[in-house]
């Protein structure tokens, strides 16, 4: 359609590297809404002026035409600022028929408004990052035996067992995979880094695609913070934080304030934390899910209700993470919302 814009030409020079990699930033953003932010047009310049123009007022639809500087986080505020929920499947959103961290399950969710995925990472004996949450390959594949000692070989030719113990055609994903179909379908994707790899190698496959503006970097204490931090800190990500303090303590790690998600566990919801995050405008994000019988996804739906999660939403949650993402959908207004003024 466009012969001369070639948006993916590597750069000759090195001074050039600044233009390629914004325009592997921005492409996402293109292909979703078919405009060409002005961020993509070559223009270097990254003055406080330009790196603020995209930040949305109280109240306000997130218009994507004024955006200067397209980041993910300008969506998140916007979530924040309009009482916007993003839901977040976890573990891809397994349902009978589609197994856990397999793209068609991503794309079961999508047809269904859930836009997040929380996934999770693992790399094969020869370096290959693919999707899986266990060390083994037992209870999600045909196959058996430990992720790590197993070459992609033989994983890649497995089949993805369900929740429910049926065997599935499908096989297991790579993250390139993965990335390449959020970045299609303007998806995000919470990566959840395994013992089997390394955040390095994760971060290096997103840069590869020009990802940045579809994933989330999982944290679980302040020393991966630390890492994520040194490593891409541009990217976003979610970290423990209950009040300004803990927030503050990130800040001297390293994190950018723009780009962290307040992570407040799953044990209960803490409004109080969620309040203190939010008033130094920083989104706060918890989750439902669990074990089955335990997790609070099953008792705020035993009635067939689900009001609790509208709850969550009216004292400010931004992102839900859950087991049961099509069921919380019913019953939340926060994602109509997210939809509606947040393109998200």
């Amino acid at each position: 359609m466009f012969p001369q814009l070639n948006l993916w030409a590597k750069p000759e020079r090195q001074d050039e590297d600044w233009t390629y990699s914004m325009r592997k930033l921005c492409l996402p953003a293109v292909l979703a809404t078919g405009i060409i932010l002005s961020s993509c047009s070559g223009d270097s310049d990254t003055s406080s002026t330009s790196m603020n123009a995209g930040k949305t007022t109280p109240s306000s639809t997130l218009d994507l035409t004024t955006v200067n500087d397209y980041r993910l986080s300008t969506h998140f505020d916007c979530l924040r600022e309009n009482g916007g929920v993003a839901i977040a499947a976890h573990r891809g959103g397994p349902y009978p028929g589609y197994p856990e961290n397999a793209i068609n399950t991503f794309e079961y969710g999508r047809d269904h408004d859930i836009r997040v995925f929380e996934i999770d990472v693992a790399e094969s004996q020869d370096g290959v990052l693919f999707l899986m949450h266990d060390t083994t390959l037992t209870r999600t594949t045909t196959g058996h035996g430990f992720v790590a000692e197993k070459d992609w070989a033989y994983i890649r030719d497995l089949k993805l067992i369900d929740n429910e113990g049926t065997t599935t055609d499908l096989h297991p994903p790579t993250l390139r995979d993965a990335l390449e179909w959020a970045i299609e379908t303007n998806s995000i994707l919470e990566l959840d880094k395994k013992p089997t790899t390394s955040f390095r190698n994760i971060i290096g496959a997103v840069r590869e695609v020009g990802a940045e503006n579809n994933v989330i970097l999982i944290s679980y204490d302040n020393k991966q913070a630390e890492e994520i931090a040194g490593l891409a800190p541009d990217l976003m990500m979610t970290a423990s934080a209950f009040s300004a303090r803990d927030v503050d303590e990130l800040k001297k790690l390293g994190v950018r304030q723009e780009n962290l998600i307040a992570w407040t566990g799953i044990s209960g919801p803490d409004f109080k934390a969620w309040h203190a995050v939010r008033d130094i405008g920083i989104e706060p994000a918890f989750g439902t899910l669990g074990r089955p019988g335990e997790r609070l996804d099953d008792q705020y739906l035993a009635d067939n209700d689900g009001s609790e999660f509208q709850d969550l939403q009216d004292q400010g949650l931004v992102l839900i993470a859950t087991d049961a993402p099509l069921e919380v959908a019913r019953f939340i207004t926060g994602d109509d919302i997210a939809k509606e003024k947040c393109a998200l």
